[in-house]
């Protein structure tokens, strides 16, 4: 979210919430809410189940405990938008039972009373057995016929019975169906309108049930769009609430908005790495801003570089949602986007190298980038040799930090870029502190200004379990080097320059001067040597 208004309206709500722990109540409320917004896109698509009318009617029937919970000032634009909906509870309660089955096709789901023609059919289903009882009995009486009975077959369906002996006796309404050695059966109009009716009426009550399943999803067709307004309410409401939460159980703060281009963070922290170590985190301040855009971090691997880095991306994003953020004090200005170069990876189903990969999502930056964006550069250029890295890397820096003016914070190795604040005002050195106690580093994880002294990577690759023979090693080669070097310290060039791949070959003058002993010549062999360095020189 880039609109301050909306973010401010955000920031006073869970502050709201945050008030005698409100947001307690409306989170153990808002637990026995079904997911409305799934049930309404399903009622969409008319693909509903017997389920989800059930959880709606109950979500539906809690609204007016969530709305009597946003009765503050802040809260009033979502009790606003999560309307009641009685009519739709009412509805629903009538028409569907309290625990239907998952699915309509074997009905069982519309609650009796709610229609009379299914009540009538379901009966007739039901209660066929203590009809066909009853008829016995008004029948015996009324022919005092003591044989007669009421019976069923699937051949000739219901039939009245009576022995040999009394049939004769039979009302005339009687009609004969079949005759047998000991009885005759018969039927009468009236268990003949009975049978079509029990024969028929348990798909009939299945048609009926599922005719009237699909209209009541066509009558709430007609509540979509409120419900689906109701259920983005709930859903910020939800967010809020948990805003609210994370604030006071992670000791957040409300973050300040600008309209200018910058970050002001004080005391920030990495809400994730907190909550995973055992040690109190060391909490850092990052101030960038259009005077000073730029922080070139150095400092040891494992020193915390990339982790301070995140946490400055986090909190502006935390901002920006509309969340408190973990710091003592920030003031935010609007970030349009946040750009990373972190981390390495190759992608070899594409073909692309680690450094391919790098330096794609370099080309990314430095063409989309604007002067509101924040930019988190992690060792660029560490994919290729030393010159070309450092070159490349230079002039990333340079660019983001002289043309484009992005946010930047840019962890490095190359201590060669530390001297770029010769040049760009706007930039500015910080380290990650470290101590050296004998042979090994103690990170102190504190931001402070300035390049740092060495990268300690011998002693981090102690750390790391590599063997003492190789550590041992390494150190010798490291001697030599600075030797070679004449110094560890980064140079004094303002602008790394690349060695020419030839540059190492000996000038035609040079080996001429060292093939030729001045001692052993004589005149004229000296002044064909002068003809022959100038010859050289020319070439």
């Amino acid at each position: 979210m880039r609109n301050h208004q909306e973010l401010n309206q955000r920031y006073d709500a869970v502050d709201a919430l945050k008030e005698n722990l409100n947001f307690e109540n409306i989170q153990l409320t808002l637990k026995q809410l079904a997911d409305i917004e799934r049930i309404v896109a399903r009622m969409g698509l008319r693909s509903a189940r017997p389920k989800d009318f059930a959880r709606l009617r109950d979500s539906l029937a809690k609204i007016p405990e969530v709305r009597a919970s946003l009765s503050h000032r802040s809260l009033s634009y979502l009790h606003d938008i999560i309307a009641p909906f009685p009519e739709v509870v009412d509805l629903l309660t009538k028409a569907v039972i309290e625990q239907p089955p998952l699915l309509i096709r074997d009905g069982g789901v519309i609650a009796e009373g709610y229609d009379a023609e299914l009540d009538e059919l379901r009966g007739l289903s039901q209660n066929a057995g203590q009809f066909l009882l009853d008829l016995e009995t008004q029948e015996r009486e009324r022919t005092g016929l003591s044989t007669l009975k009421v019976g069923y077959n699937r051949v000739h369906g219901y039939y009245i019975e009576i022995s040999r002996l009394q049939s004769g006796q039979a009302p005339t309404e009687y009609v004969r169906r079949q005759t047998l050695k000991n009885a005759e059966r018969f039927i009468t109009p009236e268990l003949k309108t009975f049978e079509d009716k029990a024969l028929s009426s348990k798909s009939r009550s299945l048609a009926r049930e599922k005719a009237l399943y699909e209209a009541l999803v066509e009558q709430l067709a007609g509540h979509l769009s409120d419900l689906q307004l109701a259920s983005d309410g709930i859903s910020e409401l939800d967010i809020l609430a948990c805003l609210a939460e994370r604030a006071v159980s992670l000791d957040l703060v409300q973050p300040q908005l600008t309209e200018q281009a910058g970050i002001n963070i004080d005391h920030g922290r990495h809400l994730v790495v907190e909550q995973l170590i055992s040690e109190p985190f060391v909490a850092n301040d990052c101030c960038l801003s259009a005077s000073q855009s730029m922080k070139i971090i150095t400092g040891p691997n494992m020193g915390g570089k990339s982790t301070y880095m995140r946490q400055v991306a986090l909190i502006v994003i935390m901002a920006q949602i509309g969340s408190f953020v973990p710091a003592k004090n920030a003031s935010i200005g609007i970030v349009d986007r946040i750009f990373t170069r972190m981390g390495s990876s190759d992608d070899l189903a594409g073909g692309r190298s680690t450094f391919m990969v790098e330096m794609t999502e370099t080309a990314n930056i430095l063409n989309n980038a604007t002067h509101q964006s924040l930019v988190l550069m992690d060792e660029v250029g560490r994919g290729t040799s030393t010159f070309d890295g450092l070159s490349l890397a230079w002039s990333c820096a340079f660019n983001l930090a002289q043309d484009i003016a992005a946010l930047t914070l840019f962890a490095t190795h190359y201590f060669e870029m530390t001297h770029l604040v010769d040049q760009l005002t706007q930039v500015e050195n910080v380290h990650l502190d470290a101590t050296e106690h004998g042979d090994s580093i103690i990170f102190m994880h504190k931001v402070l200004p300035g390049p740092a002294s060495q990268s300690y990577g011998l002693q981090v690759a102690k750390l790391a379990g590599v063997p003492l023979n190789v550590i041992n090693d390494a150190h010798t080669k490291l001697q030599q080097l600075e030797v070679d070097d004449g110094s560890s310290k980064p140079s004094k060039s303002t602008t790394p320059l690349q060695t020419d791949l030839f540059s190492s070959l000996p000038h035609a003058v040079e080996s001429l001067l060292q093939n030729n002993n001045a001692d052993d010549m004589t005149p004229r062999q000296a002044l064909d040597l002068v003809y022959q360095m100038q010859r050289a020189l020319k070439q």
